[in-house]
């Protein structure tokens, strides 16, 4: 057969060819026939026409077939022979149903031996179903012994060598019943190691293209390079005068009548009853037809907007304005010394009076303070610089996360344990380095199977040139050699070799190794000058069904098993296929599994070293044939590194806008003339500096106490710790700004008198956001608690450093002001100007802003706007997506995307996932391996059962394969049938292809020796299964496959921890993940249950290598449901300490409606909600506390006349200064990270960052002023007594800041 790849136009001729060439062939055959001369091999006519009862076709061997070397049967048509009693024992364990009477057979003992030698190998494999087995061996004991075969058989042809004829050829007369019970019975068993039907071994075939007819026919033919002779199976019932075997069958679901049970559902598909069937989805809560949350939301803010629009309609109506300033509590007395203390004993009791003597004793304390850090600024300095040099020296211990492992899993997690665990029993997962290689610049070729067989399609990456080629690049990499300091470290020396020592060669899971790796095995071809009968393409179309065969059993009998020892799946090395049409497979897929020396930092250098290797070969490897995607182990570390280090310069801008914003934007212009004196550059960049220097003092802090820290926290910490210091800068130095020197004041009591005014609402929200970031660190996510537990001292230092540092500088800057000295160049000194002005910003609040926000209609439209905006985020809470995409962490122009791109669309199969079964499971009793395995006798529901029922359902569970069970391939290779398990004398153990007569079965032939080993005797063989190389005499060692799979105990007399492999369907989505991960979880827990109902202790679990980082996805709406819980309950406790419950529950409904309304514009921004997106979120709180706090405090201290007054107040005062200082200050340095080349930064940074900045100045200055202008508390009588009282002191009896218009003008 050949491959042509032309076209139709081309056919017609071609057929006409080979016709011409069919009929030159038939002639020369003829001719040469007619005049060759006969050899000393003579054929002769058979002569059998003795067809009864009793009566022989064959006896003895006499002859040799030269191909197989095996012997040809003597051909005799006479009565059956009594066999020699030293064979009996032989028949017995073949053939026991012709153990009667004088033991007359038509085989003597050479052919009985023979006989065993070739039915080896077959049932290792079929020994796990009763019946099949018994079924098979029917078939073939009748066939080889039994008395009455001449009336099935008919001998065909003969020929005589040395005076004996030997038969070559015979017709072998089954009835179809027999036939179809035959291959019914084996048809569902299967071969644990590979997870493979073992009919796809024995039939020449897949196991989905085998039947009963093709089957036998494949058995009895030549062509497999296994029978010495033709038998060529007659499919009838009745056939004169031969009668057709029609021997007892049994259905793999019967129990045979020696007492052997029927097979189990593994292996016989009618035991298992009805096919398990998934759970149905949740049915969609729905209302009307729609989405029954969005009904309900909808329906609640539509009755709210109409009670809020009648309220209004009422309201406007029927209301009369007030008079200005009037107050809620009436007049005050002119005798304001006797009215204050007659209020303050009366009035304030309970939490009032508390929070207001805690409002008084903050005053006067930070009033003290604040005048001391001026009059004495060098000492507060240099106790600063100390503090923050000490604190920053921690640094040099610096230890940063980059393991993903630590990153994203807690170390008490479940997921870290049970990979604790599995490495330290088994050792690490091992490190994977993958090519993925198409062939885009060509076509499909049709490959023409020899004879009539219909055409095949083979994929681009299928054709031979392609396949040279490949295996070109995949050789460069066997072969490639890094020096690492002076260390050369080839593949060989780092790969997984599981057959090692007997077999070093590197496991390379690539279709090339159906080929040996070889391009001569590649070419190899069988041809004559007018047919190619076997070439490339059968050898694939046959090794895909037969990964593990020895020999393609086509005309080249090449090996299909790799060179490592072990079998090549076709979904692990191709992909892009339909079904099992392998051959339309459009990408190879290269994978070389490499070991993982995680605890061994010096190997796993030389890995990495390896591996960057590779990926300087590959990346730098040129073909325009292929298309080459590639990854190895460090590439997502590698490129997240890289990632950061290209980011670093976007971040650097952004903070340097930032910076440029603030030196600017904090000086207040008096005038053109005055600009260089009101600058306030130096004071700007030394706030930023003791910003950046509280978190340089926290990450030294954690660092001197060993706490590592993660990127994440690293890069958001300064962005929030900016936003509150920042913040804290602008309403300190506007508040001094704003202010009038009192008479007999100078600037250092002015200072003070400023920030006792101003520190109280400092550390109100510093408090809020350092207790909440606190709480945030019980989180259970290391990169959320990291950054919590770093964010929380940060800002502690930041708070201390400013009350302290910045308030001793600003000093420093208001006498360089005051003095009319530049800014900057302090030696210039202008002239002095008595100039006194409002800012342009503090203006348009007081006179354009507040007033328009204030309006009777404007307040009810913005209720109803922020309301909706609530609804509605609401209304997609539960629809906001879960997981990280692995393709937002990496850059833009990273190789990887490319590679994750071509997993989603090539890979068919996914991570391997191992069922452990801890320590405390008692293999040597019955009842211990009942309930894991998965053959005869084992339990319905024991764990190889479970993952089979699991595989039956795989779009629900992930679950693609049947576990590969060491137990199961250990019973097989123990049964004494199999011949695997062998000794000498001394007790040492003996390979199957060792030929020594001292080398003895394991267990006598016996009936008990057919059952199960136990007690000491389980153990006792168990090393010598899990040391044995799987070879053509014994497929069933367990030294490839199983070799890392059980633990034994150093004594050898218990078995310790083991697992059972399998592999999840194709995975892409983190949802696909999650579900993978819930679902083997979900089987390990019916398993640990199982076990418990049995009385055994152990546990089972499943471990796959991305479980640790999919584990948060689990329970990440309960972690944000936690984080952000504790914070703003954090921030609720605070706020009721510090002002009062009212005001707490006004400022933590505003703060939620931010967050809340974060999530709708996450669903709506395609943001996903991870550990990244909580950090973030996290951090909204901190910053909502900034834009919220200080506006509610100003309203709750504020003495003016009703809520709508005291609104104002607060808009016009703290409103500006949040704006300026948060707002504007993080939407300068927001802006550049729009231009990150960094998706994770453009998404998670970008975006969040910008909505939290946009919904927080939204929700602080616009909803929450006109929230408190509606139901805010009320104003406090002390606060009244005390501010008319300072007033009358001062001889002002009203603050002239104050509007004194109507309040019905602010409407």
């Amino acid at each position: 057969m050949t491959s042509f790849g032309v076209s139709s136009m081309e056919l017609p001729v071609m057929r006409r060819r080979l016709g011409m060439f069919c009929l030159l062939y038939l002639v020369l055959l003829v001719t040469w026939t007619s005049t060759s001369v006969v050899g000393q091999v003579i054929e002769v006519e058979p002569n059998t026409s003795i067809h009864q009862e009793g009566y022989c076709v064959w006896y003895g061997e006499c002859g040799m077939n030269n191909e197989t070397r095996k012997p040809y049967n003597c051909l005799y048509n006479g009565p059956a022979r009594s066999l020699p009693v030293h064979d009996h024992e032989l028949l017995v364990e073949l053939c026991p149903k012709f153990v009667k009477g004088n033991v007359s057979t038509c085989c003597n003992g050479d052919q009985l031996r023979t006989f065993k030698n070739s039915m080896s190998l077959p049932l290792q494999f079929l020994s796990r179903c009763p019946s099949c087995m018994f079924n098979f061996m029917t078939f073939f004991c009748e066939l080889t012994c039994s008395p009455n075969q001449s009336t099935f058989l008919n001998v065909t042809k003969a020929e005589t060598e040395k005076g004996n004829v030997s038969i070559t050829s015979l017709d072998y007369y089954i009835t179809p019943v027999f036939a179809q019970g035959m291959y019914k019975a084996c048809k569902d068993v299967s071969a644990p190691s590979s997870n493979q039907k073992v009919l796809g071994l024995l039939c020449g075939r897949s196991a989905r293209d085998c039947n009963a007819t093709n089957w036998i026919q494949y058995m009895g033919s030549t062509d497999n390079e296994q029978t010495p002779f033709q038998i060529t199976p007659r499919f009838v019932a009745k056939a004169e005068p031969m009668e057709p075997l029609s021997a007892i069958t049994y259905s793999c679901n019967q129990s045979l009548p020696d007492g052997r049970e029927a097979c189990s559902c593994q292996d016989c598909q009618a035991a298992c009853g009805p096919q398990p069937e998934p759970p149905s989805p949740p049915v969609p809560w729905t209302l009307l037809g729609f989405d029954a949350i969005t009904v309900i939301v909808g329906a609640v803010y539509l009755a709210f907007a109409f009670a809020v629009s009648a309220a209004l309609v009422f309201h406007y109506h029927y209301w009369m304005p007030q008079k200005a300033l009037d107050s809620d509590y009436g007049p005050i007395l002119s005798d304001v010394d006797r009215e204050r203390q007659n209020l303050l004993g009366k009035l304030n009791t309970g939490c009032a009076r508390f929070c207001f003597c805690i409002e008084s004793y903050l005053q006067t304390t930070f009033s003290c303070w604040g005048e001391w850090c001026v009059r004495h600024p060098l000492p507060v300095l240099l106790v600063s610089t100390i503090v923050i040099a000490v604190c920053s020296a921690g640094l040099h211990w610096v230890v940063v996360i980059t393991d993903p492992v630590e990153l994203w899993s807690a170390p008490n997690s479940r997921s870290r344990l049970e990979k604790d665990y599995f490495d330290t029993h088994f050792g690490p997962f091992f490190r994977v380095e993958q090519l993925i290689i198409r062939a885009p610049n060509f076509n499909k070729t049709i490959f023409t199977p020899y004879f009539t067989a219909p055409d095949i399609p083979f994929g681009p990456p299928l054709g031979k040139d392609i396949l040279h080629q490949v295996l070109d690049l995949q050789l460069a990499v066997e072969n490639l050699v890094v020096n690492h300091t002076g260390d050369l470290v080839s593949l060989k020396d780092i790969c997984v070799a599981p057959l090692s020592p007997y077999n070093n060669n590197c496991t390379i899971l690539s279709v090339l190794n159906y080929y040996q790796n070889s391009h001569d095995v590649l070419d190899h071809i069988v041809k004559d000058m007018f047919w190619v009968y076997a070439d490339y393409h059968d050898h694939f179309l046959y090794c895909v069904t037969a990964p593990m065969s020895l020999n393609d059993t086509t005309k080249l009998h090449d090996p299909c098993l790799g060179t490592f020892g072990g079998p090549v799946f076709p979904w692990l090395a191709l992909g892009g296929y339909d079904g099992l049409n392998y051959h339309n497979a459009t990408a190879l897929i290269i994978t070389f599994p490499v070991k993982n020396y995680h605890h061994d930092p010096t190997k796993l250098a030389l890995v990495e070293a390896w591996e960057k290797g590779f990926l300087d070969l590959v990346s730098n490897y040129t073909n325009p044939n292929l298309s080459i995607s590639y990854s190895a182990e460090r590439s997502i570390q590698d490129e997240l590194q890289r990632e950061s280090n290209g980011d670093l310069i976007t971040v650097l801008i952004s903070y340097g806008t930032m910076l440029l914003y603030i030196s600017l934007a904090l000086g207040h212009i008096r005038s053109i003339s005055t600009v260089f004196v009101d600058l306030k550059i130096s004071l700007g960049v030394a706030g930023v500096l003791i910003v950046l220097c509280s978190v340089a003092c926290s990450l030294g802090v954690f660092s001197y106490i060993g706490v590592p820290l993660t990127l994440i926290a690293i890069e958001v910490i300064p962005f929030l710790v900016l936003a509150v210091g920042v913040d804290n800068i602008f309403i300190l130095v506007l508040a001094y700004q704003r202010d009038e020197r009192r008479e007999g004041e100078d600037l250092a009591r002015q200072m003070g008198r400023v920030l006792g005014n101003v520190a109280p609402s400092l550390l109100l929200s510093g408090l809020c956001e350092m207790v909440a970031f606190f709480l945030g660190g019980l989180s259970g996510m290391p990169a959320v608690r990291s950054f919590s537990l770093l964010a929380g001292l940060a800002l502690v230092f930041d708070f201390v450093l400013q009350v302290t540092a910045f308030v001793s500088l600003l000093g420093l800057d208001l006498r360089r002001q005051e003095a009319w000295r530049v800014d900057i160049l302090c030696c210039i000194k202008q002239k002095a100007q008595n100039l006194r002005t409002e800012g342009f910003l503090f203006l348009f609040f007081r006179k354009v802003f507040a007033p328009v926000l204030l309006a009777r209609w404007t307040r009810g439209i913005v209720v109803l706007i922020f309301a909706g905006a609530f609804s509605c985020s609401i209304a997609v809470l539960n629809k906001v997506p879960v997981g990280l995409d692995q393709r937002l962490s990496m850059p833009d122009d990273s190789y990887l995307l490319q590679y994750f791109d071509d997993m989603s669309k090539f890979l068919n199969a996914g991570p391997p996932v191992y069922f452990v079964v801890e320590d405390g499971l008692d293999y040597t009793t019955v009842h211990g391996q009942n309930v894991v395995c998965g053959g005869v006798g084992c339990n319905p529901d024991s764990l190889v059962q479970q993952i089979f029922k699991a595989t039956q359902i795989s779009n629900y569970t992930k679950i693609e394969s049947v576990a590969a069970s060491w137990i199961d391939d250990y019973f097989d290779w123990l049964n004494p049938q199999s011949s695997c398990c062998r000794v000498n004398s001394n007790g040492s153990f003996c390979n199957a292809s060792v030929i020594d007569p001292e080398c003895l079965l394991c267990h006598p032939i016996t009936t008990a020796a057919e059952h199960r080993p136990v007690g000491i005797n389980f153990t006792h063989f168990l090393p010598m299964f899990l040391e044995d190389n799987p070879s053509p005499k014994c497929g069933k060692g367990g030294h490839a496959v199983y070799a890392d799979a059980v633990r034994i105990y150093s004594n050898e007399t218990k078995v310790g921890p083991s697992y059972f492999m399998s592999y999840h369907t194709a995975l892409s989505s983190p949802d696909d993940f999650t579900t993978a991960l819930r679902s083997a979880r979900n089987i390990a827990s019916n398993i640990t249950h199982m076990f418990n109902v049995t009385g055994s202790t152990s546990r089972a679990f499943p471990y796959s290598v991305f479980y640790v980082f999919y584990e948060q996805y689990l329970t990440i709406v309960e972690d944000t449901v936690m984080s952000l819980g504790l914070s703003l309950s954090a921030i609720f406790v605070v706020m009721v300490v510090l002002l009062d419950i009212w005001s707490a529950l006004l400022a933590c409904l505003t703060i939620t409606m931010i967050i809340v309304d974060m999530f709708g514009v996450m669903w709506m921004w395609g943001v996903s909600l991870n550990a990244v997106s909580l950090v973030n979120l996290v951090m909204s709180v901190g910053i909502s506390v900034e834009f919220c706090s200080h506006v509610v405090r100003a309203f709750v201290t504020s003495a003016q006349g009703n809520r709508l007054q005291r609104a104002h107040h607060a808009v016009v005062h703290t409103g500006s200064s949040v704006f300026s200082g948060i707002t504007l200050t993080k939407f300068s340095g927001i802006v550049v990270l729009a231009f990150s080349k960094s998706r994770i930064f453009e998404v998670f940074y970008f975006r969040m960052y910008l909505s939290v900045v946009f919904l927080g100045a939204a929700h602080g200055l616009i909803f929450l002023p006109v929230l408190l202008s509606y139901i805010g508390p009320p104003t406090r009588k002390a606060t009244v007594v005390v501010h008319h009282y300072s007033k009358q002191r001062e001889g002002d009896p009203l603050d002239r800041n104050e509007p004194q218009a109507s309040v019905g003008g602010w409407y």
